[in-house]
């Protein structure tokens, strides 16, 4: 069986996503924040990092975006990503490579602004420059879903539940739907998905 390590308000949560959508049982395991420097979990995440994944078949692996991809792979018969020869699966892997790496680390580097400077005086100037990255490239993602319902193909993939997560953390959610008509389209309707708000009463995105 999976073991999927995780805490409630993480990058966990699509990874959750992935296993409940797709119908496949697997073992949830909570890591505290006070926990993420254990040895044993080291041996897991090395950089003590949620989420992270014990393969049945021995074996683990980091990195959400990775994680849901394999995931993807795995269980084509839930739709969790456009399939291998899909003409949509070159959207899906082009948006899932774009969110995990200049938006995920935008957002750590706004929330997490010390962590990225040596200057005493210069968590401000990194949260400025970390949030104009975030809006920049949500704003690539916005005008990308002009007249389109999903991010890759005709159906919900994780992408669009990546981006949601993403989209949800954004620190000031009223400007960001005013600005980002597309994007708030897509989020409300998945806000209603009856998978993703159970899963949100634990992680609390909206």
């Amino acid at each position: 069986m999976y073991r999927l390590y995780t805490r409630p308000g993480s990058g966990g949560f699509v990874a959750e996503a992935a296993f409940a959508l797709a119908n496949v049982p697997y073992e949830r395991i909570n890591v505290a924040k006070s926990e993420a420097g254990d040895p044993q979990f080291l041996k897991v995440s090395p950089l003590g990092q949620v989420p992270a994944l014990a393969l049945p078949e021995g074996g683990t692996m980091t990195e959400t975006a990775a994680i849901c991809i394999l995931l993807g792979e795995r269980h084509p018969e839930a739709g969790l990503a456009p399939g291998l020869g899909e003409e949509a699966r070159a959207d899906f892997l082009r948006w899932m490579a774009f969110m995990s790496s200049a938006l995920y680390p935008a957002i750590l580097r706004l929330y997490y602004a010390p962590r990225y400077t040596a200057d005493p005086d210069g968590k401000a100037a990194v949260e400025a420059a970390a949030q104009a990255e975030i809006d920049r490239g949500l704003a690539i993602i916005d005008r990308s879903l002009e007249g389109r319902g999903w991010l890759a193909g005709d159906s919900l993939s994780l992408a669009d539940v990546y981006l949601l997560m993403l989209y949800s953390w954004h620190p000031q959610p009223e400007k960001a739907r005013a600005a980002l008509p597309n994007i708030e389209r897509l989020c409300a309707g998945l806000r209603q998905h009856p998978v993703l708000g159970a899963l949100n009463a634990d992680h609390a995105m909206w």
